[in-house]
């Protein structure tokens, strides 16, 4: 039996953390193709320089410092010897000359000294480490050193009989101090590396971005202009594909709008007939509901044409939307409905504006037929323009949301685009939605009626 206290056991497995650490690492990880690259060329870079400056250059450090400590400690136990050797040399003129001459070293004898108390030794320093412990070993006296205090000198303080030798070295003569030129030249060349490679990558993820382009272009209904494939084969044989596709595509639009012009022709040539038979023979009441059929036949005509043509042929251009909605008022007023509305954002958008203009009409005017109010909502965003109808009408049952959208669907009750019609009119606005790249969609209106939203790339 599965209890509570399991479940809970079970979210606190490590299999359950480590889902959870990936999914945390994959919302923080870059998303784009060309920066996740970078990452993947310089991240081992970068790993495999810190494993070897973090192994190689600290044993290195500490081989060559602990080689120098020992040889500057063994010169000054042997300052300390001829000292004690030759105690006749009163003023000790003799061992600072050998020490300057031939040891490199400042030396000075305080007579009745004392050792300044310790510092504090730094947390870093190999040279205190290393110093300390060649001098403990090997001249086994009370010492102080001081390794930070002056950054080009070191100081070290042996305490003799009655008297303190201080001793100056030079940095470079007890530390390892050029290894940073190695660093300079690793850091350096890897800068050259990590140069190289983001040009060439550069030019390997821009055709990428082209296809990703041009197939944007291409959804939203626009041409790609100067589209060519390039870049790596397999780029190449991408590019090409859907280039292909798009002729397809193309063409079997082109074919359908063709043979429908056909089709539309012959039965308007038969329709042209049918109304001047009836108009020959005059009013007759008799003919009225043949006459109706005639219009209607006519009517499903138009509307077909227009939802399988769905306005493919028209260029991209601007569009105000301010004008847009400012032409549906009078639509309202004629029919003493009340229309309200409001932009955010830029009033300028690109789309096909006849068919844009057919898409909110229409959206507009099923509200003005049903309900006695609506209110328009128009957000242009950065990625995303959104427009929004909320209206106080009866609303389409949610079960027939879906079918709505369906060609030749009507409803037998509630509303419908075309309640007098073909029942193509949400066919024909979700169409033209989706050739700008977006959709359309329905749901329920705070006001009670049906909500309809046109959600297109900006």
């Amino acid at each position: 039996m599965v209890t509570f206290d399991s479940l809970r056991r079970e979210d606190r497995s490590p299999v359950s953390g480590w889902r959870w650490f990936t999914r945390l690492l994959r919302r923080q990880l870059p998303k784009g193709l060309y920066v996740r690259s970078l990452i993947i060329i310089i991240m081992p870079m970068v790993l495999l320089q810190s494993v070897v400056a973090a192994v190689f250059m600290e044993r290195h450090w500490q081989m060559v410092t602990q080689r120098l400590s020992m040889a500057v400690t063994a010169d000054i136990a042997a300052i300390i010897q001829m000292i004690e050797t030759y105690p006749q040399d009163t003023d000790y003129s003799e061992a600072t000359r050998i020490a300057r001459d031939q040891l490199g070293l400042q030396i000075s004898i305080e007579p009745d000294g004392e050792l300044p108390p310790p510092r504090i030794k730094p947390f870093f320093s190999i040279l205190d480490g290393i110093l300390s412990d060649e001098i403990r070993d090997q001249i086994k006296r009370p010492f102080w050193i001081d390794t930070v205090g002056d950054s080009n000198l070191v100081e070290v303080r042996v305490k003799l009989d009655g008297k303190i030798l201080r001793v100056l070295a030079k940095r470079n003569q007890t530390y390892a101090s050029n290894t940073h030129i190695f660093i300079v030249w690793m850091v350096g060349a890897s800068l050259v590396l990590i140069t190289i490679s983001i040009l060439f990558l550069r030019g390997q993820i821009r055709p990428i971005q082209k296809l990703a382009a041009a197939a944007e272009s291409f959804g939203k209904g626009q041409k790609a202009e100067n589209f060519y494939p390039r870049g790596a084969d397999e780029v190449r044989r991408a590019g090409l594909a859907f280039i292909l596709m798009r002729e397809r595509i193309e063409r079997q639009m082109e074919q359908r709008t063709a043979m429908l012009t056909g089709v539309s022709h012959d039965l308007r040539t038969i329709l042209t007939r049918f109304k001047l038979q009836l108009a020959l023979a005059g009013d007759n009441p008799d003919l009225q509901g043949m006459s109706d059929d005639v219009n209607d036949m006519q009517s499903m005509l138009e509307a077909y044409m227009a939802f399988a043509r769905s306005e493919v042929e028209e260029d991209v251009g601007e569009l105000k939307l301010s004008e847009l909605l400012l032409k549906l008022e009078p639509d309202f007023a004629l029919h003493k409905k009340t229309l309200t509305y409001s932009i955010e954002g830029d009033d300028d958008i690109v789309v096909r504006p006849n068919a844009f203009t057919r898409l909110v009409t229409n959206l507009a005017s099923n509200a003005r037929r049903y309900a006695k109010t609506l209110n328009i909502e128009a957000k242009h965003g950065a990625k995303w323009l959104t427009i929004v109808f909320d209206d106080d009408g009866p609303g389409i049952p949610e079960q027939n949301r879906e079918d709505v959208f369906k060609p030749f669907f009507r409803l037998d009750e509630a509303r419908n685009l075309d309640a007098s019609g073909t029942g193509l009119g949400l066919a024909i606005a979700r169409d033209i939605a989706r050739s700008h790249g977006g959709n359309v969609t329905l749901g329920d209106s705070p006001s009670g009626g049906l909500r309809a939203v046109i959600r297109i790339p900006a």
